[in-house]
């Protein structure tokens, strides 16, 4: 069965719009609220401070005979001026604390345990971790990501305008910028909703969604520009879902094959990699939807829009045009 991905560019466009939209709608919420101060929760890696995380030792009954109260901890906390404080109480008996603060010397983060055990009961040593990251590091981190980004963007821009066309490379990038506001929408949804905050790795993650996306929006504009020179005759709807059609096998195929090591990191790799492995699922399944969806739809309005609906992107040389004219090349 042929898919009218042309026929149907409305929906697909809508979809996307609705996703980014409220992703765009969580980061100004995220913005405001004081505890966050940003589009989405940052971690230490950005912002700096002092994160402890804490488990009772349930060695001790007496320790582990109830859930940890955010409340009452957000009360001890007010009362040791760590009111601004973000809480979360982790575990699945919800007996652990993730604790991040300003940043805190030995005696602070000493009183603040001691008040905690005082209130709760004794916290099991092995279990305790404590991360402390200056804000200039966060702050060079943060900075660093972005240039990256902005490299990669100008860099693909600049190819797939060396390759093709000018529009095709415009579009591609659209293409690109949709992929990463859906995950970092999506992030900031996670962040309001569930504590999931945002690290170094978030960065590299979206590098690598920018790097799967522009691979499959290449395959289909290939198609694409194979399809124009064999049917100069065919309008630019038709080339497009041709394009569409013939390269939707080896999409999927690509997708579903990388994200089934990756939904293993997600369940079994751990909490370090954990939202790493979202991230990339969440981009790639972004990436495919775009280079299917976005990238092509977008490029075939734009073109009939223009009265380019039989548009060509490849300028051939003379010596190609007379390889392919006899007449031409004896002349």
């Amino acid at each position: 069965m042929k898919l009218n991905v042309i026929k149907k560019r409305s929906l697909w466009w809508s979809i996307s719009a609705a996703i980014i939209l409220a992703g765009i709608v969580s980061m100004v919420i995220s913005w405001t609220k004081p505890e966050i101060g940003a589009p989405l929760r940052p971690s230490l890696d950005f912002v700096g401070g002092t994160r402890l995380q804490l488990e009772l030792d349930c060695t001790e009954t007496v320790s582990c005979t109830e859930a940890i109260d955010v409340a009452e901890v957000r009360q001890i906390m007010t009362d040791l001026d760590l009111g601004n404080s973000s809480i979360q109480v982790v575990g699945e008996e919800k007996h652990a604390l993730d604790l991040r603060t300003k940043s805190l010397d030995v005696d602070a983060r000493t009183n603040l345990v001691s008040a905690l055990t005082e209130r709760f009961g004794s916290f099991d040593p092995d279990s305790t971790q404590i991360d402390t990251v200056g804000p200039t590091l966060g702050r060079q981190i943060f900075i660093s990501g972005l240039k990256a980004l902005l490299v990669a963007f100008t860099g693909i821009t600049l190819y797939l305008t060396y390759r093709f066309k000018f529009d095709f490379a415009v579009f591609a990038f659209v293409a690109l910028f949709h992929d990463v506001l859906v995950t970092v929408g999506i992030f900031s949804i996670l962040g309001l909703t569930a504590g999931v905050e945002v690290d170094s790795l978030f960065l590299v993650a979206l590098l690598t969604i920018i790097g799967f996306s522009v691979n499959d929006t290449v395959v289909i504009y290939d198609r694409v520009r194979e399809s124009i020179k064999r049917s100069p005759g065919e309008t630019i709807d038709n080339i497009v879902d041709d394009a569409v059609n013939q390269t939707l096998a080896r999409s999927i195929n690509t997708t579903v094959t990388t994200l089934l090591p990756l939904l293993g990191i997600l369940i079994f790799g751990g909490e370090t990699l954990k939202f790493f492995a979202l991230a990339l699922i969440l981009g790639f399944i972004a990436g495919s939807y775009s280079s299917i969806f976005i990238a092509s739809t977008m490029l075939a309005w734009w073109r009939d829009r223009r009265g380019q609906s039989i548009p060509n992107p490849i300028v051939e040389t003379p010596e190609e045009e007379a390889g392919e004219n006899p007449q031409l090349a004896d002349s």
